[in-house]
């Protein structure tokens, strides 16, 4: 077993934490038992970082069906695809002890693959080599109940034409982390598992990980589920040893999982370049975006920088979610492949990074918004023609609608423009169940001549 490194499996009080504004916890508890109820998912366990600090964790539901056990913040799901910014951490280690480079071929490292002397590491750990992805199917298929090896899923298909000339698509495969794994082990000397505990699990009292690829999570961990269309659930399948390695092969609490997000707020395990090289976009030869970095989803909305990943592993289903600039964090997992991770994690996060840094046109859209959910106007802000829209009963039409609506998780711009010798914004406002939008066009004297509100797409 590869995980004698490890510190002993912690007690479950040391995955407690819990000082949130009890408003916060709340809306929180609200938006995780809505979603677990929508989806029918067993469990979700969810672990919340405000202000750069752990914050908060719980469990919500039955990690365990038959005979039933309540979840708790102690125990470990799978965290699934989220292993690979682990690995591309590792690699990234690699290159600061000069060992190598990230526009190394990777043929450089692993012999015999397909325009290996072409691909780069880069490329394989930004989805953007080309080569096929070996598991796209959202089920167990019978061939992947036996044991294979990192070695056989390379040989069988990363020797296979190229999907595409690398760098030309962005294409998500499974593959380019097996290869990636295996390149850490040959320039580090050392299995994957121990390079990372040394390097970043065991400096960061990451003290639950387990590597759900060499050895099944244990009878006090959470139990994984499937559901056949929309019929009973039922246990769910194991992969069979080996098929996981660099590509989704950890189990985790959320608790420990934000520990790594807090390390990439801080830049505590890499050095700035490193997170630099992960947090940035990775453009395709022809100038196009990806919208992914190394390892890990990259977006930016009003100049703050989100990184996301999910993770799916038979019976599990996870999501982690690091806004960068806000200091906040959410991870999330569940034991149901019905999904709902992502779902969570998105609200949560715009729950507790709230309406914090908003610039001066989300102020007074804001400010405009919470006062026509009273049924109220300052008219002094509106030039005629919407001084006119909002007549009476359109007033009593945004207190009737927005009201009973209570105060957005979040209300953050989107767009911003000139058209029309105006200032045009676009704002998203988010609930847990609903998105709205919301646009204006504003005079350079500052009065409003649009203010719309409706379903967002």
């Amino acid at each position: 077993m590869i995980l004698l490194w490890l510190f002993p499996v912690s007690p479950l009080a040391a995955q407690a934490a819990d000082t949130l504004d009890p408003v916060l916890r709340s809306r929180i508890d609200r938006i995780a038992n809505q979603v677990i109820e929508m989806r029918g998912i067993p469990s979700a366990s969810i672990a919340v970082v405000q202000g750069g600090k752990l914050v908060y964790t719980h469990a919500y539901g039955k990690a365990h069906l038959d005979p039933p056990k309540e979840a708790t913040p102690g125990m470990r799901y799978s965290i699934g695809s989220i292993s690979k910014q682990f690995t591309a951490a590792a690699i990234l280690i690699l290159q600061e002890q000069g060992k190598l480079s990230l526009d190394d071929a990777v043929g450089k490292y692993v012999p015999g693959l397909t325009r290996g002397d072409e691909v780069t590491i880069r490329q394989i750990l930004s989805h953007t080599s080309g080569y096929q992805d070996y598991w796209p199917e959202d089920y167990l298929m019978t061939p992947m109940t036996k044991p294979e090896t990192a070695q056989q899923i390379v040989d069988t298909w990363a020797k296979k034409p190229l999907d595409f000339d690398p760098g030309t698509q962005w294409q998500y495969s499974n593959t380019n982390f097996v290869i990636a794994g295996l390149i850490v082990e040959k320039v580090s000397g050392q299995k994957l598992m121990d390079f990372l505990g040394e390097h970043i699990f065991h400096p960061l009292g990451m003290k639950s990980v387990w590597d759900s690829d060499e050895t099944k999570l244990t009878s006090t961990d959470a139990t994984p589920y499937i559901r056949a269309a929309l019929g009973p659930l039922r246990l769910a399948p194991k992969e069979g040893r080996g098929w996981m390695f660099a590509a989704g092969e950890l189990a985790m609490t959320p608790h420990d999982l934000a520990l790594w997000d807090i390390s990439l707020m801080q830049q505590s395990v890499l050095k700035s370049d490193s997170y630099k090289e992960m947090f940035t976009e990775v453009k395709l030869k022809d100038g196009k975006g990806t919208h992914y970095g190394l390892g890990v989803g990259v977006s930016e909305e009003g100049g703050r920088r989100t990184i996301e990943h999910s993770g799916e592993v038979t019976g599990f289903v996870s999501d982690n979610e690091v806004l960068l600039d806000d200091g906040v964090a959410v991870a999330v997992t569940t034991n149901h492949m019905e999904g709902g991770a992502g779902q969570i994690a998105a609200l949560v996060a715009a729950a507790v990074a709230g309406n914090a840094h908003q610039n001066d046109a989300e102020k007074q859209a804001l400010a405009i918004y919470r006062d026509l959910q009273k049924g109220r106007i300052d008219r002094n802000l509106l030039a005629p023609n919407l001084n006119d829209y909002f007549s009476e009963q359109t007033v009593a039409d945004f207190r009737d609608s927005l009201g009973p609506l209570g105060e957005p998780l979040s209300f953050h711009q989107t767009a911003e423009g000139q058209r029309g010798g105006m200032t045009f914004h676009a704002f998203r406002i988010q609930y847990p169940a609903r998105r709205l939008s919301l646009t204006t066009y504003t005079y350079p004297d500052g009065k409003l001549e649009q203010y719309l509100v409706g379903p967002a797409e």
